[in-house]
């Protein structure tokens, strides 16, 4: 289980913390926290393409390097240009989806008078769980084309 895994299942836990009346502070956890366990996915998907999978033969300075390169601002901006790069329907989906969350957890995080609805959360909760599960499902060279997209800037030339 990954860092992403496990933020989601600390998210659908904020959101029904309180069986009765939630609180906004536990559903505005739970969006943000569904935003991060996105991504969190990705910078480990990031690291692996980058770096390799195998922990025996790989540094761990490097991959924790290159999972650490995933920038917040430039990530969303190149999601929001994913559709139009020619990346398949699984990494768009996972694109739009980050997209969404992130304006979702800037919403949740500084909007003081952002309210939510359990049903709210737990449905960014499973887009983000959706989300996941679409980019690992993704062929290794578009996952490896989307981690070079979100995580490499192009050099402008002189």
């Amino acid at each position: 289980m990954t860092l992403g895994d496990d933020l989601i299942v600390t998210a659908r836990h904020l959101a029904k913390a309180r069986p009765s009346k939630p609180r906004q502070a536990d559903l505005r956890r739970a969006v943000s926290t569904a935003y991060y366990a996105v991504f969190h996915a990705l910078a480990h998907e990031c690291a692996d393409r980058f770096i390799g999978t195998n922990k025996v033969s790989r540094s761990g300075e490097a991959w924790t390097q290159a999972y650490r390169a995933l920038e917040h601002g430039f990530a969303k901006r190149q999601c929001e240009r994913a559709p139009k790069q020619g990346f398949p329907a699984k990494i768009v989906q996972f694109a739009d989806a980050f997209t969404a969350l992130q304006e979702e957890r800037h919403r949740a995080d500084y909007d003081p008078t952002a309210t939510y609805t359990r049903a709210e959360v737990l449905i960014d909760v499973q887009t983000a769980q959706q989300a996941i599960t679409e980019l690992r499902h993704g062929s290794k060279p578009d996952r490896a084309a989307f981690a070079v997209w979100v995580t490499l800037k192009a050099r402008r030339n002189a």
